[in-house]
């Protein structure tokens, strides 16, 4: 007990450290305790910088704990927060609007910032409903786990469709977006995104006391009383707010709903979700915030998911070695 606590205390300096450490960072360097601060940097520190910093920290801790419950719900070391397809529902959804924009060009449509928001909010939402309503008929968390998947396929060869067809300019806001990013979010996009993933977070905690009873397999739930159909239903929900919210207003970050579990379990010793839950959170924040301050290293700033990615891979290499 005293052990997690002294970890816990360790990564929520750490959380400030980074946040503090991604602030500062980018192509100017800021000192936001300087006196001195001119008219633009403070612009550029509360119109970008921070907003930036709390999108780095409220995707990666959702991120994070909608693989850890995925992974506890399909009892699958690589599940990750888009295994039901709601990432690829996402792409659709942005593939669509800005094919619409690329046909609509000659008549002078400008896509809002708010458009591919809204247009992968609505793809994810799509494929959300669809999963749902297979839970309810389907008893199997495997067979669950297939028809999501099936889902993302179609949803991935749509989007393939659409590519043929769009003209240079509409693909390329779509390979943008797809390439993930925490600038884009602003402080009025938060009014949208933080209600979201709260939601998320709510459903999260309802689930919270049977998802240890799930890792024990749905048999052995049952038998404590758990109402596994229900639970189950939690857990989709979560994922689909938690994973879609962030996948619409930054785009599809890579490996950190993957990695981010299997670290928090690896560091506290233990599968009880009362402690990787919240482990899983801090550790997420922690790692997207050093991504955002590595790809601001850079002259051009890298993606993202590029930088996750370096994190994610060796991670999973790691897990499909060490169980042969």
């Amino acid at each position: 007990m005293r052990r997690n606590i002294v970890i816990f205390a360790s990564l929520s300096v750490l959380l400030v450290l980074f946040f503090g450490l991604d602030i500062c960072s980018g192509s100017i360097w800021l000192w936001p305790w300087a006196d001195s601060l001119s008219p633009m940097e403070l612009n550029i520190l509360h119109a970008i910088r921070l907003p930036k910093a709390v999108t780095a920290i409220l995707a990666g801790s959702a991120l994070s704990v909608s693989g850890l419950i995925m992974q506890t719900l399909f009892r699958n070391p690589l599940a990750g927060p888009y295994t039901l397809g709601v990432s690829s529902g996402a792409s659709l959804g942005v593939a669509l609007l800005t094919m619409l924009g690329g046909l609509l060009s000659t008549l002078n449509f400008q896509l809002s910032t708010i458009g591919l928001p809204i247009a992968a909010c609505l793809g994810a939402t799509l494929v959300l409903l669809l999963v749902l309503a297979v839970s309810r008929r389907v008893t199997s968390n495997v067979s669950l786990l297939i028809v999501g998947m099936m889902f993302g396929s179609i949803a991935g060869a749509l989007v393939s469709l659409l590519q043929n067809f769009a003209n240079p300019d509409a693909l390329k806001l779509f390979i943008v977006w797809t390439l993930g990013s925490l600038s884009s979010v602003g402080w009025s996009d938060m009014s949208v995104l933080v209600p979201v993933l709260l939601l998320g977070a709510l459903f999260v905690l309802l689930a919270l006391k049977p998802l240890n009873g799930l890792m024990l397999g749905e048999d052995y739930a049952r038998g404590l009383g758990i109402n596994v159909a229900r639970t189950r239903l939690y857990i989709v929900l979560a994922t689909g707010l938690l994973a879609g919210g962030v996948t619409a207003f930054c785009g599809p970050i890579a490996f950190i709903g993957v990695a981010v579990p299997h670290i928090a379990r690896g560091i506290f010793r233990t599968s009880n979700h009362r402690v990787t839950v919240p482990a899983s959170m801090l550790i997420g924040a922690c790692l997207l915030l050093v991504c955002d301050v590595l790809c601001s290293l850079f002259v051009y700033p890298l993606p993202v998911s590029t930088v996750s990615a370096l994190f994610g891979a060796p991670v999973i290499i790691w897990i499909i070695l060490k169980n042969k």
